[in-house]
């Protein structure tokens, strides 16, 4: 289900889908705000920089911006003013990485973090409880990832 989801966020946000009270087409408003965003121009597609984070690392606590537990492998912390926080968002990249029940990841992320050192285009995906639950997702540090906003969240984000 949340494939589909995805699958249908994804073709709105491209234009493939139609809108009633679509706005009046303006290429370079959208092309500005792509270029400070960081998002396709019209869509909820952003290209963002990923960093890593843990709760062993100096200062991380184990509840996120909301109040809420933080999750390892579903928490996002993001610019608010890029990403809102109780949104979700489809991390393509993500996809088949092993989750600390041993499952495969499908994607989900939930932006329920902030961060001081995140601004703009960056997110830090919450990986566990030390450096070691790293291991799995280290060849994303650094890397630029397609997130794509395929929701909100009410409460606190599913374990």
């Amino acid at each position: 289900m949340r494939r589909r989801l995805a699958a249908l966020a994804v073709i709105s946000a491209l234009g493939f889908g139609s809108s009633a009270s679509a706005a009046p087409n303006d290429p370079v408003g959208d092309l500005i705000t792509s270029v400070i965003s960081g998002a396709l121009p019209g869509t909820g597609v952003f290209n963002v920089k990923a960093t890593l984070y843990h709760a062993g690392a100096k200062g991380v606590g184990v509840l996120d911006s909301l109040g809420c537990k933080v999750v390892p492998m579903r928490t996002l912390a993001v610019d608010k003013s890029i990403i809102p926080r109780r949104t979700v968002v489809f991390i393509k990249e993500t996809v088949g990485l092993k989750m600390p029940d041993g499952q495969a990841h499908d994607g989900y992320w939930y932006a329920s973090d902030i961060g001081g050192a995140i601004k703009g285009q960056r997110v830090d995906l919450y990986t566990g409880h030390n450096a070691a639950s790293m291991k799995t997702m280290r060849q994303l540090n650094l890397s630029t990832l397609t997130a794509v906003k395929v929701g909100q969240f009410k409460g606190c984000p599913p374990n």
